[in-house]
């Protein structure tokens, strides 16, 4: 229940700062990328790469073992992955 909780709120988030820019920028947990580098093997976290399909495509960077889902169908996509893993949804 608790990761559902957590989840629900990265999404809200996601979606609010969509909507309101970022002026709620500072309220949503980050990592550095050399946070991130340290977690890339292991098996309790799903990289989500949820980039505009343009910007996705068109950029040569792209995350070790990150998966790309659209940002706009959450419903279609967030019952794909076991609930009991740490999600960290990359956007930039």
């Amino acid at each position: 229940m608790k990761v559902n909780f957590f989840i629900g709120v990265v999404v809200l988030c996601f979606f609010v700062l969509g909507y309101f820019g970022g002026a709620f920028a500072n309220t949503v947990p980050t990592m550095t990328k050399e946070e991130l580098n340290t977690k890339l093997d292991s098996l309790d976290i799903v990289i989500i790469d949820v980039r505009v399909g343009k910007d996705w495509k068109a950029s040569e960077f792209k995350i070790k073992n990150a998966v790309r889902e659209d940002p706009e169908n959450v419903d279609a996509w967030l019952n794909k992955y076991a609930k009991e893993k740490t999600f960290i949804l990359y956007c930039a």
